[in-house]
C-alpha cells in the first residue's frame, strides 16, 4: 500500500546525515530538532503554535484534556473513522456521541452534527477522512451557534486546505480550538516510528497542552495540571524535518496518482471514484472506491493473490465495534457508515507509484470485473 523504502532511497543522503547529527549530539529527547521541526510544520501551516507529541491518537487525548472537559461531557463524531477518534473520549470518561457521514465523500454529515446537540454536548471533532477537509465552514458555525469547541482530526488530511466563501483558504487542523495530526510511517508526512502534533492559534490553549504533554509541568518536578508523557523524539523530528521539505510533491504525487485511477475506472458502472469535496484540496491519504454488483471481498481476495494490496478502511463503522456498543444505537441507525462498511475498498496510494505500477493495479481490478460478466 505504501513504498516507504522507495521513498527513503531518494532522500536518504539527508535523513541519514539529519539523524546522525542527533546521535552525536546525544539530544534525543526535546533536542534541538524537535524545536526544528517545530517552527518549521507551523510555518508551513501558517498556525501560531505546534505541539510535538509521541503520536495522532496522544494529540487527540491532549486536546481533549486541554479543554477542560468533564467526565459525562458528550463529543460528537463520526461513526466512519479509526478507532482513535472516538477511542480518546472513552478513555477520558466522556461520552462518545457518533453520527453518520456523506455518501459521497465519506466526511461527517454536518446535517447529523446539527440533529445530535444536546445541552450535554462540549465539542465536535470532524474527521478528515483520506485527505480532504470536512465542511469546516459550516461545522464552525454549528460550532460558534451552540458554544462548543471543536478539535479537528487531521491525522490523514496533512497539506490540505479549506476553502471558504469569502475567498480564504486555511490549511487542514488549523481552523478549530485545536487541530491534530499523526505522522505514522504510511501517513502523507511520516516519520520512521510514532509521532504526532497538536496545532492551535490560541496561546493560552497551546501553552496549557504544552504542560499537559510534559508530565503537566512547567518548571520540572513543579505539576501543574494532570499530565501524561507524550514526545516526539529527535530522531523522528530530524526525519519528518526533512520530508516536510517534500511534502508538497508528496501530496502532489498522490494527486497524479489519483487522476490516472481516474482515467482508468471512469465509466465502469461497478466503481464510484472518489469524489472531491468543493470546499477542499484532496491530499489522498487514501484512493477509496465504493463498489456496486460485485463482492467487494472477493475483489480484495483476487487482488491480494494478484500481488496487489488492496485495503477495506474501515469494515466495521464505530457503533457495530464490540468495545463501543450502546444502547443508544443500534444496527440500522447509520445507514451510509454501515452501506459504506461493506463496499469501500482501497487501492496503494502513495508517493512512488509509476505509471507502470499504476496500470497493473488498474488492469488487475478491470480484469476482475470483466471475468464477472
Amino acid at each position: 500500500m505504501v513504498d516507504l523504502k522507495g521513498q527513503y532511497q531518494k532522500i536518504k543522503q539527508e535523513v541519514d546525515a539529519r539523524v546522525q547529527g542527533v546521535i552525536e549530539s546525544a539530544a534525543f529527547i526535546n533536542g534541538p530538532e524537535v524545536k526544528r521541526f517545530e517552527a518549521e510544520l507551523a510555518q508551513y501551516l501558517n498556525v501560531k503554535h505546534v505541539i510535538p507529541c509521541a503520536n495522532g491518537t496522544d494529540a487527540l487525548q491532549v486536546a481533549l484534556m486541554a479543554l477542560g472537559l468533564k467526565p459525562g461531557d458528550e463529543v460528537i463524531t463520526t461513526t466512519f473513522t479509526f478507532i482513535a477518534t472516538a477511542e480518546v473520549i472513552a478513555l477520558l470518561g466522556l461520552k462518545p456521541v457518533l453520527v453518520d457521514c456523506d455518501e459521497d465523500t465519506f466526511l461527517i454529515s454536518t446535517e447529523a452534527i446539527e440533529n445530535a446537540i444536546t445541552d450535554k454536548t462540549k465539542a465536535i471533532i470532524p474527521v478528515h477522512l483520506f485527505g480532504q477537509c470536512s465542511n469546516m465552514e459550516e461545522i464552525l458555525s454549528i460550532a460558534k451557534k451552540h458554544q462548543l469547541f471543536m478539535v479537528e482530526d487531521s491525522a490523514q488530511s496533512i497539506g490540505a486546505s479549506f476553502h471558504f466563501k469569502d475567498g480564504t483558504s486555511m490549511q487542514s487542523g488549523t481552523m478549530g480550538d485545536f487541530g491534530c495530526t499523526s505522522f505514522f510511517p504510511s501517513k502523507n508526512l511520516g516519520c520512521y516510528g510514532d509521532g504526532g502534533a497538536i496545532f492551535t492559534q490560541d496561546d493560552e490553549l497551546a501553552e496549557k497542552a504544552r504542560v499537559i504533554v510534559n508530565h503537566g509541568m512547567k518548571v520540572r518536578y513543579y505539576h501543574d495540571e494532570i499530565g501524561v508523557n507524550s514526545r516526539l523524539d529527535s530522531i523522528q523530528a530530524a526525519i519528518l524535518s526533512v520530508k516536510l521539505q517534500y511534502l508538497d510533491l508528496y501530496n502532489n504525487n498522490r494527486r497524479a496518482a489519483a487522476l490516472h485511477y481516474d482515467e482508468a475506472f471512469r465509466g465502469v458502472e461497478q466503481l464510484s471514484i472518489p469524489k472531491r469535496s468543493i470546499h477542499s484540496s484532496h491530499v489522498f491519504h487514501q484512493y477509496t472506491l465504493k463498489v456496486d454488483g460485485i463482492d467487494r471481498n472477493e475483489l480484495q481476495q483476487y487482488m491480494m493473490q494478484n500481488n496487489v494490496p488492496a485495503m477495506i478502511y474501515y469494515p466495521v463503522p464505530l457503533h457495530q465495534q464490540k468495545a463501543y456498543r450502546d444502547e443508544r444505537y443500534k444496527d440500522g441507525d447509520f445507514p451510509i457508515a454501515e452501506k459504506l462498511s461493506n463496499s469501500v475498498i482501497s487501492l496503494p496510494m502513495h508517493s512512488e507509484l509509476n505509471k507502470l505500477q499504476l496500470n497493473h493495479i488498474a488492469e488487475t481490478l478491470l480484469k476482475f470485473i470483466n471475468n464477472k460478466r
